[in-house]
């Protein structure tokens, strides 16, 4: 039967996928560290004639304290607003010219800048960069202006956005203590009312050389790369980083629950619960579980909830890198005349399931399978090769766990889901957040 033969074919598939994943990983790197502290990581790959420049700033929204939550992102609109040598606009207008692109994102735990080039342009690339980190413009008027874009993407993304007004409130609800409590965007009484003095010491603070890690893949001679590295940027002074983030949050001890009510035309369902930060060795069982969940039409979740049952019309959810214990969340939309609580019941019997009973040896090659296939693509390009690396020196504290993370993934096993299932996926540690559609003013309760 085909079925069979699948079945059959599984493990040998794994076994040649991780094969050529280990194979994938064999990539050459070298790491250096400039004069003034700043991490650089090397990846030559003359495979097409660009490069994929990246510089992780340590610093996101976890850095922040009440009065400047969404400072963060300001910067990252700021970074492109003008400096001593390329005023407002030149930056792109000179990335554009050259044949180059550029791009930039905003965490809880980084700053990300994205430059992606010719190679012979990348002189040209050291000096726009060295530019904005040494002599950032904070004109009153840009930042005035930019503070009023900030204003209204919190508007468009979080007020106007009933996912986005969700999510923001079961985090806030979440978590109690550890910055993660306020949103990446920031309160917008904050993004109101930022200093001056505000945004230079937070700039002083967070883009210090020695606060950053730089990552390059693509057609780059190291030595020459480095001399450029040395040049441009190496000769800036490196200056005290941010303190230490000591706040831990406790531990949830009993369900929280929050409603919202909104104009919608259906309800939302978000559940979250407390997971390990990235580095954790539980990281690589809850991904595979998160996977055989989430991952897909076929995973668990969404065949009971929009399948099987026709609860909701979607779900969806997981977690992301965190350099701290972060939310493993669930979301999903109850169908027309569908309640959330017979949406969460469901969802809730699926989790049993996980923590009851071992799941299937096949249901764990696939897993695996779509886990490593996915860093499989992500490595064949200069791009992926860049953010990867960047991502693992950040996140897992060393760029080289990168190399074992198919070795890693390799080991889990189904007795290892059902023990995360057994560890996370808990009441007391669960916070659910409900979005009710908003009742008109005067109508009967």
């Amino acid at each position: 039967m085909p079925f069979q033969k699948r079945r059959r074919l599984a493990a040998p598939a794994l076994i040649l996928l991780l094969a050529a994943f280990c194979a994938a990983q064999t990539i050459p790197v070298e790491t250096h560290t400039l004069k003034n502290g700043m991490k650089v990581i090397i990846h030559e790959d003359h495979s097409i004639p660009n490069v994929a420049f990246y510089i992780f700033y340590r610093i996101g929204s976890r850095n922040e304290r009440p009065g400047t939550t969404g400072i963060s992102h300001f910067f990252e609109h700021m970074m492109f607003n003008g400096a001593k040598k390329y005023g407002p606009g030149a930056f792109d207008r000179a990335m554009e010219d050259a044949g180059g692109n550029n791009n930039a994102y905003t965490g809880k735990d980084a700053t990300v800048y994205q430059d992606w080039f010719p190679a012979t342009t990348l002189k040209l690339i050291f000096d726009l960069e060295a530019d904005r980190i040494a002599s950032l413009d904070f004109d009153p008027k840009m930042v005035q202006s930019e503070r009023g874009v900030v204003a209204s993407e919190r508007r468009t993304s979080v007020e106007a956005n009933n996912y986005g007004a969700l999510s923001e409130q079961l985090w806030a609800a979440a978590f109690t203590a550890h910055p993660y409590h306020w949103p990446v965007i920031g309160w917008m009484s904050d993004i109101e009312s930022w200093s001056i003095e505000d945004l230079k010491a937070y700039f002083r603070m967070g883009y210090a050389p020695n606060n950053a890690v730089m990552v390059v893949s693509g057609a780059v001679e190291p030595k020459s790369f480095l001399a450029l590295a040395e040049q441009y940027i190496g000769v800036l002074p490196p200056r005290d980083p941010p303190p230490p983030v000591r706040t831990k949050e406790p531990e949830q001890s009993g369900e929280r629950r929050l409603r919202l009510e909104k104009f919608a035309q259906l309800p939302i369902l978000m559940c979250a619960w407390h997971v390990p930060e990235t580095a954790h060795p539980d990281y690589y069982p809850l991904r595979v579980l998160q996977t055989i969940l989430l991952s897909g039409q076929s995973s668990r979740i969404h065949q009971r909830l929009v399948e099987k049952d026709q609860l909701a019309i979607s779900v969806g959810g997981g977690m992301g890198f965190s350099l701290d214990p972060t939310l493993f969340t669930i979301t999903a939309q109850p169908r027309a005349g569908i309640a959330p609580e017979a949406v969460e019941k469901a969802l809730y019997e699926e989790l049993a399931r996980v923590r009851d009973e071992l799941v299937t040896d096949r249901e764990v090659e696939k897993a695996k399978n779509i886990l490593l296939a996915g860093f499989y693509r992500q490595m064949k390009s200069i791009d992926g090769k860049a953010n990867t690396l960047g991502s693992y020196e950040l996140y897992f504290g060393d760029h080289r766990k990168l190399f074992t993370a198919a070795e890693q993934y390799a080991k889990v096993t189904r007795e290892d889901l059902r023990r995360v299932a057994q560890r996370y996926f808990e009441e007391k540690n669960r916070t659910v957040a409900t979005l009710l559609p908003e009742k008109p003013k005067g109508a009967a309760q």
